[in-house]
């Protein structure tokens, strides 16, 4: 632990994530089907503030010396998950605990970063050479398949294009860059196209259903309807809130999306349609800035960054916390084919909540530390 300067805590990136998240649980609260989850989360917020205190305090560096430690961890997680894991609607993502459920996938969007972001600080000076890439490729992609394969797909995309961030700012020769990309975009437009035919069997049918769904939007079929719906409530419920929502004024109104219990996983997945019906525009836009305000000084916080890897862990951290948050907006707002994946910081979800403030903890103890020289 070291002597830190006051003036250099960044008060608006944790009052950014304080405010949001009190928006969350206030959601969470009026969700229809999350009678009691209010309280947990609130519990999952004062151990999510212990947690950022800790890293806070503890020197990121210290902590990023145990690299490979917390890369072991991360895989040792996944694969009790695949093991002993808790499977719910046909994914077996998470731990049972007997008091909560433990989701290590959530957790390894961190560690990922943080291993990330160290095995390039230490190898920079090899950084365009085979060797070391094709080594942080083969580690990275081993964590990715085990999410992959849970399923997960939404969420390894997100850590994917994490990884592809990481990468591009890390210092990789442009002339690598452009011919990974020359490359790579004809593959992915020919895998792309293989994993959209239905007896590719690289996606679940559900995953399929979903996509086809998406994309044949004037289809009829009792499927694509059943698949829509959700989405379609999800809709209906934000338009309802008009400008400044409804607030308490619709309790026991079975017309009320809400109320009605109209929208599956309300509390977690789809949370922001009850940020829009309880709090209306007003409060959606609030979520959508404080979101955007908290990956800017994430940002700004990683261009400022004493090292390397304080600057790269900012930089990926903060693309996390934007893509994620982009897609679960999306997929509420129907621009997205329907997925799952918790709202940063709003969704309910005591590993995500707690993996979050970890990763803001680690950030605001880069900050405290901007003003030293580069090593």
């Amino acid at each position: 632990m070291k002597n830190y300067k006051l003036s250099n805590f960044n008060f608006r990136l944790f009052i950014y994530v304080l405010a949001v998240t009190a928006v969350g649980i206030y959601a969470i609260g009026n969700a229809a089907e999350a009678e009691g989850y209010q309280l947990k989360q609130i519990i999952g917020l004062v151990l999510s503030l212990v947690v950022l205190t800790t890293f806070t305090l503890i020197s990121y560096k210290f902590v990023f010396k145990f690299y490979w430690v917390i890369y072991g961890v991360m895989i040792f997680f996944l694969l009790l998950v695949m093991l002993f894991g808790e499977t719910n609607l046909g994914a077996k993502r998470w731990i049972d605990l007997g008091f909560t459920q433990f989701q290590p996938s959530e957790l390894a969007k961190i560690f990922l970063i943080i291993f990330m972001a160290t095995y390039i600080y230490k190898h920079q000076e090899t950084l365009n050479t085979f060797k070391t890439l094709a080594t942080v490729v083969v580690f990275s992609i081993i964590p990715i398949g085990f999410i992959y394969k849970q399923p997960d797909l939404s969420t390894t995309i997100v850590i994917f294009i994490t990884f592809c961030a990481i990468m591009f700012l890390s210092g990789v020769h442009y002339k690598i860059i452009t011919g990974v990309l020359v490359t790579a975009i004809p593959i992915v437009l020919v895998v792309g196209y293989i994993v959209l035919q239905p007896s590719s069997g690289i996606l679940a049918d559900y995953q399929y259903q979903r996509i086809e769904s998406f994309l044949n939007k004037d289809s009829d079929s009792q499927s694509s309807k059943d698949d829509k719906w959700q989405q379609e409530n999800s809709i209906l419920a934000i338009g309802s809130g008009g400008l400044t929502g409804k607030g308490f004024n619709d309790k026991g109104n079975v017309l009320s999306v809400k109320e009605g219990n109209f929208l599956p996983e309300s509390h977690t997945d789809f949370i922001f349609a009850i940020v829009g019906e309880e709090l209306g525009f007003v409060g959606a836009a609030a979520v959508i800035i404080l979101l955007f305000a908290i990956v800017v000084e994430c940002f700004i916080t990683g261009s400022r960054a004493p090292t390397l890897h304080g600057r790269l862990f900012c930089f990926g951290f903060g693309v996390l916390l934007g893509v994620q948050s982009f897609v679960n907006i999306a997929v509420t707002t129907m621009i997205l084919p329907n997925t799952g994946l918790p709202l940063p910081f709003v969704s309910y979800g005591l590993t995500s909540l707690v993996s979050m403030y970890c990763g803001i903890g680690i950030v605001l103890n880069i900050g405290l530390q901007r003003n030293k020289a580069l090593v």
